[in-house]
């Protein structure tokens, strides 16, 4: 039997790499694996569309670089905001490039990876069930990964197979999807449950508004309101175990990013609402600088006092330059204005591409869906700011693909 290794193997590697290197929870090491790919693959030319995606985020740098010069920060929160406001950039960018060197088989690819991904977390739920005892949600996902975007898309792009062209067998697809999904799903992560919900309402076309969709999407928000009620009404532990544990943490998740009081005194009550804490800090801390740095922010190397000592990413601090709210780290490093810039990175999803071709529709559906997610990522997951996401890879290089078709 002959194996035939493909010409591009190369950059179907850097791919994986790419995606892969975002879950081991190292963005020194994300950084520089993306880096390394990124000068390995460059183009010669772009694309207007993808120009138009990273504008705003390099005119959120040069704001934030401007404003610097009116503080003292220490060059090392300087350099590390660079590289943490320029991920995705570099993302979008590696995406697009990667998708040229690989536009034969670029779903699959994408696929491919996906359940590469897969086996892999489900290879650590078992060992962290196995080996390190673990019997609840917060355990499970303290060893197994707290969300994976990617993934999602991936098991989308496999139930739409039909719509993305996808050439599999019947048995072929129905091992990915289950595999996929089992995996995503084991991730119990309540934002890759709302973006599950937004990109297939998008494939199916019921978010380009009318009679039908209004009426699937107003049936959707009422259940959601009748099941929220129950939940809240069952009153779920906070110190529950499995189940019980995540029905409290979907008890609390409308008023956790939203809170605008919140006790520091009370342990239980300043958990729970972590990410408004930080949100109202940043506002306040902003703010209470004057005009100027609430028009054009406090520039790259600003950081905010949470006035406590607390516990993030395994290690106690009290002054933080990355948070929880990506629309609050743009407000924090270059203003309103950053933020007024910071949203046509949003409504560029939302620019529908006119054509014939099915996979360029189902692209801009995809897109659609992605619009509509990033409100609810960049307020409690950073968005493209997320130092473990990867979607930005995917989107370039789904923006790449869409082009290659409109030729």
């Amino acid at each position: 039997m002959k194996i035939s290794i493909p010409n591009n193997w190369f950059y179907q590697l850097l791919f994986v790499m790419c995606i892969g290197v975002t879950y081991l929870d190292s963005y020194e090491l994300t950084f520089g694996v993306w880096s390394l790919s990124f000068i390995l693959s460059i183009s010669r030319n772009y694309a207007v569309s993808i120009i138009k995606l990273i504008i705003p985020y390099i005119l959120i740098i040069l704001i934030a670089f401007i404003v610097t010069w009116r503080y003292e920060y220490e060059y090392y929160f300087i350099i590390r905001d660079i590289t943490y406001l320029g991920k995705p950039i570099l993302g979008f960018l590696l995406g697009y490039q990667l998708c040229k060197k690989n536009l034969k088989n670029a779903f699959d690819l994408i696929i491919n990876t996906g359940l590469f991904i897969a086996i892999c977390h489900i290879i650590i739920i078992i060992i962290a069930i196995v080996v390190y005892n673990a019997r609840t949600v917060a355990v499970l996902r303290h060893y197994s990964g707290f969300f994976s975007d990617y993934e999602i898309y991936t098991f989308i792009i496999l139930l739409f197979h039909n719509q993305f062209e996808l050439n599999y067998s019947k048995k072929k697809l129905w091992i990915y999807t289950i595999v996929i999904g089992f995996s995503a799903f084991m991730y119990l992560a309540r934002t890759n449950f709302i973006q599950f919900l937004i990109l297939f309402l998008a494939l199916k076309g019921f978010l380009v508004l009318n009679k039908k969709s209004v009426a699937i999407i107003g049936s959707i928000i009422l259940l959601s309101i009748v099941s929220y009620t129950a939940i809240y009404n069952s009153n779920p532990r906070r110190s529950a175990e499995g189940i019980e544990g995540f029905l409290y943490k979907i008890k609390v998740a409308p008023m956790e990013a939203f809170k605008t009081k919140i006790n520091r005194g009370n342990w239980k009550e300043f958990h729970d609402n972590y990410r408004s804490y930080e949100n109202i800090m940043t506002i306040r801390q902003v703010t209470g600088e004057g005009t100027a740095a609430t028009l054009f922010g406090k520039g790259l190397g600003s950081r905010i006092d949470l006035r406590q000592e607390v516990s993030l990413g395994g290690t106690e601090q009290r002054f933080i330059s990355i948070l929880h709210n990506g629309f609050m780290i743009v407000f924090l490093k270059s203003g309103l204005l950053g933020l007024l810039i910071y949203s046509f990175t949003i409504i560029y999803f939302f620019r529908k591409v006119e054509s014939d071709n099915n996979m360029v529709n189902q692209i801009n559906f995809l897109f659609l869906g992605t619009g509509i997610f990033l409100f609810v990522s960049n307020w409690v997951f950073l968005g493209f700011y997320n130092l473990t996401e990867s979607k930005s890879i995917l989107i370039g290089f789904l923006i790449a693909y869409r082009q290659k078709l409109l030729k």
